[in-house]
């Protein structure tokens, strides 16, 4: 299965707090929201300082996408999330405070319930050419350009697969996400 994510159809919907923008990429169980999902997706616009939304039960992992970067106080301790493709893990119930370092930014979002009884989702920031096992993924271009299975991506398009082996083939950085659900 080869499911195409593209970034042109993505509405931009206010954060659960309404402290910025994010655009969703894909959500298990499908049709879910912020309150009832099992695993999400997204591309968060931060434009001020501010406190992050608060998800009790849930762990995320976030990879500074554009801009310089943040300085986030995550549960009191601080995290300097200033290199750019480098995905980093924090729980997503600790109170989280973020100063912009200069200017927006943009983040890749996976987020994902503790208690879900599956494994948590890998996220890894490739570029060339990778081998991808039959094991659902989700491949999302973060900046230049990617094929696999067919499909031809531009910055932010995803595409989700499942079911069969295929090769990627990115000329920019691309973010595969391993472990997510199935449909």
């Amino acid at each position: 299965m080869i499911r195409p994510l593209p970034a042109a159809g993505r509405v931009a919907v206010p954060w659960k707090n309404g402290g910025g923008v994010a655009r969703e990429i894909a959500a298990w169980p499908p049709g879910t929201d912020m309150t009832d999902f099992a695993c999400r997706v997204s591309l968060a616009e931060v434009g001020a300082d501010g406190p992050f939304s608060a998800f009790p039960g849930v762990d995320r992992t976030l990879t500074l996408v554009e801009g310089a970067g943040m300085d986030l106080t995550v549960g009191g301790e601080r995290r300097l999330v200033d290199t750019r493709h480098a995905p980093r893990h924090f729980r997503g119930d600790e109170p989280t405070h973020c100063r912009l370092i200069a200017g927006p930014v943009v983040n890749l979002n996976v987020m994902w319930r503790r208690d879900g009884g599956r494994p948590a989702p890998t996220v890894a920031v490739v570029r060339g050419t990778l081998s991808l096992p039959a094991a659902p993924a989700l491949v999302v271009t973060l900046d230049g350009s990617a094929e696999v299975a067919g499909a031809a991506l531009g910055p932010y398009d995803a595409v989700l697969l499942a079911g069969a082996h295929t090769v990627l083939r990115a000329t920019g950085r691309t973010a595969v996400i391993g472990n997510v659900p199935r449909d």
